[in-house]
């Protein structure tokens, strides 16, 4: 099982390609960010996620993907720009079939680092730790979606655990 995180927004998008080893451990497949310049219009900027996001799938084959949910904050400019770019990402996720799992940010942070109000610094460490990476995924937006395809992964476990 290869799971796709995705961190979505419209500067800037992480994703993150997780899978199992052999001895069922996660390991990251790749990650990265989607960046698109600020002068660019808004139309132009959710075109390119959704036409990367569609190659990255194309790419990589996953069997399921996994997105955090949106978290409204006091800024509502900011919240409606994040919306239109999940939106891009939950459509080419779409079109390709997969399934996809949604997650709060408190659920990705208890499930990664144990709390489900744990700051940015301990979701990271975790991140690194639990994928036996040499060092803190960057930009910020790739180890979001690196611990959002943990998440999901988890989720997984336990359904296979509770089928059985």
């Amino acid at each position: 099982m290869l799971i796709m995180g995705i961190d979505p927004g419209t500067a800037t998008t992480g994703y993150a390609f997780v899978r199992e080893d052999d001895s069922g451990a996660p390991r990251a497949v790749a990650y990265g960010v989607i960046s698109t310049p600020p002068e660019l219009p808004m139309p132009s900027r959710l075109q390119r996620i959704y036409t990367e996001i569609k190659r990255l799938i194309a790419e990589h084959q996953p069997t399921e993907a996994a997105i955090e949910e949106m978290f409204f904050g006091r800024n509502v400019t900011a919240a409606i720009t994040v919306a239109q770019g999940r939106g891009v990402v939950l459509l080419a996720l779409a079109d390709a079939a997969l399934r996809i799992r949604e997650y709060k940010p408190a659920q990705v942070k208890q499930t990664v680092a144990g709390l489900g109000n744990a700051d940015k610094k301990q979701v990271q460490a975790m991140v690194k730790t639990l994928l036996n990476l040499d060092r803190i995924p960057k930009p910020d937006d790739a180890a979001d979606a690196l611990a959002i395809a943990i998440t999901a992964l988890q989720s997984s476990r336990w359904e296979h655990l509770v089928q059985e």
